[in-house]
């Protein structure tokens, strides 16, 4: 694992699981779920502070779907669950290209198999400063023939001390009972996190779109702002009831973006040509007080 500093704020990457950040810590204040040593060693990427998504985000619906005129069926990846979901980087071991004492380059090189049928490159790079994250993610299809393609970042934010979000965003997937998109609405009153809204009592995961790519979580002493770049049209938020975190994840697109060819640019897939590329930077800032 790599230990990447910048003073008092530092992050271990686990390069064998996913390329996953295991913790992250800003002077003595966990910014992400703490990672358990044990699991991550035996590479369980469900005990990660957070994992990129590639070369899809959230599910595909029955692992199955429709690309030009082909029919494909990809290999389940979530234990007994229907969905394939979360692409295939965060279950892979990934290559350390190089490392310094505030950042590191990770690649991850896939050939076409049945977890995925498109071979792409991925890229994600990490730079630690004395107040921030920087996560820069990238695929690059390599498949002979155009291919979809979507990438996301997937933190797990502790609910400590009243842990609130909040972004702006025009409009939700409300989903059907085993989240899968069923109708796209304006934001709901309740779901409206212009003013922050505690993530503890919600019950969410879903997908908002129109976001504008900024959104702050405050948790007692603690601030996080999250800024995506513009790839990031969507952000997924997960507040789990069994957990004790939430999730709010910049994504490229929708949950099963494959199978809904309707979907309006922003909300659809990425399609890559070959040797064309698809990139993103998040930047998470932290502000901690005392």
């Amino acid at each position: 694992m790599l230990t990447l500093r910048a003073g008092a704020n530092a992050i271990v990457v686990a390069p064998e699981t996913g390329a996953g950040v295991v913790g992250w810590m800003a002077g003595g204040t966990a910014m992400l779920r703490r990672a358990v040593p044990g699991a991550v060693v035996a590479g369980d990427p469900h005990v990660m502070g957070w994992f990129p998504l590639v070369p899809y985000c959230n599910r595909i619906a029955q692992g199955r779907f429709t690309w030009r005129g082909r029919q494909y069926r990809l290999a389940p990846n979530f234990g007994d669950r229907p969905h394939t979901i979360h692409g295939i980087g965060w279950q892979r071991p990934w290559t350390v290209e190089s490392v310094a004492a505030d950042r590191a380059t990770l690649t991850l090189a896939h050939a076409a198999d049945d977890s995925w049928p498109f071979a792409f490159d991925a890229a994600i790079g990490y730079v630690v400063t004395a107040d921030a994250v920087v996560a820069t993610l990238s695929l690059t299809n390599r498949a002979p023939d155009a291919a979809p393609a979507g990438i996301g970042l997937h933190p797990y934010i502790p609910k400590d001390n009243n842990a609130a979000l909040r972004f702006n965003a025009d409009g939700v997937w409300i989903n059907t009972p085993d989240v899968l998109p069923l109708r796209h609405t304006p934001v709901p009153p309740e779901w409206r996190f212009a003013t922050p809204l505690e993530a503890a009592p919600m019950r969410l995961d879903n997908c908002f779109t129109g976001w504008d790519r900024s959104a702050d979580v405050r948790a007692g002493a603690a601030s996080m702002r999250i800024e995506a770049s513009e790839t990031f049209t969507n952000l997924q938020v997960f507040t789990p009831d069994w957990g004790d975190f939430f999730c709010a994840e910049p994504v490229s697109h929708v949950p099963d973006a494959l199978n809904r060819p309707d979907l309006p640019p922003g909300q659809a897939m990425h399609v890559l040509a070959p040797g064309e590329s698809l990139a993103g930077t998040i930047r998470f800032i932290v502000t901690v007080q005392g």
